[in-house]
């Protein structure tokens, strides 16, 4: 990826994705939600957003060097704008923000040949796309920088915050292992309020799901 670094939405992604068959390695619908914990999580880490008791407060609205970061920042509520109180709720921004912000994610890195896209269509009927590494992918970078800073116990606090929204959305790499491993990614996911907020949202589909007869 020539330019800037990825941001941690195009980190997450990058990690989510089969570079190979462009499919995610968790449910989508995770995904959506985890770009969007890491919209939230790369604005703070920016000083554009703060949390307080659950909500996400724009505390500098003025646009950040990313363009899309810059679009889903004015999406919050403006400072004393919200009519529900400070801010907005970090989860059910997470929700409503999530497929807008993945496909926003998505388009850009196709258009900077990151990723490829391939349209198929499910029962030869319905399109759906999917997103293998393009020839500017730095996904094996990502995925390396990654795997040192877990073996290094995400010593700073962006490869933590990118740890805590793999773990929210269930990458298989990071929640697979024995029983302390498992408890270790679930307190991962909660201990950084972006990948609460994640977390939050894949439980809740999760019980839905339970309770549909789905199981879960």
């Amino acid at each position: 990826m020539s330019g800037p670094a990825p941001t941690l939405p195009e980190e997450l992604l990058l990690l989510a994705l089969d570079p190979v068959r462009g499919k995610p390695y968790c449910r989508n619908s995770f995904l959506e939600y985890g770009v969007t914990g890491a919209v939230l999580a790369e604005l703070e880490l920016q000083g554009r957003v703060a949390e307080e008791r659950g909500r996400v407060v724009v505390v500098n609205p003025l646009d950040p060097p990313d363009p899309l970061l810059g679009v889903l920042l004015r999406a919050l509520p403006p400072p004393g704008k919200s009519r529900s109180g400070a801010g907005a709720s970090a989860q059910r921004w997470v929700r409503r923000s999530g497929r807008r912000a993945e496909g926003l994610y998505l388009d850009a890195l196709v258009e900077r040949g990151v990723l490829r896209r391939e349209t198929r269509r499910f029962l030869g009927l319905l399109p759906y796309h999917r997103h293998p590494a393009g020839p500017a992918s730095p996904a094996g970078q990502v995925r390396q920088r990654f795997e040192a800073s877990r073996a290094a116990g995400h010593p700073d606090r962006r490869g933590r915050l990118l740890a805590a929204l793999a773990a929210a959305v269930e990458l298989p790499s990071v929640r697979q292992g024995d029983r302390r491993t498992r408890a270790a990614a679930r307190a991962l996911a909660r201990g950084e309020w972006p990948a609460l907020a994640v977390h939050r949202n894949v439980r809740q589909d999760k019980a839905a799901q339970a309770g549909g007869g789905g199981g879960g």
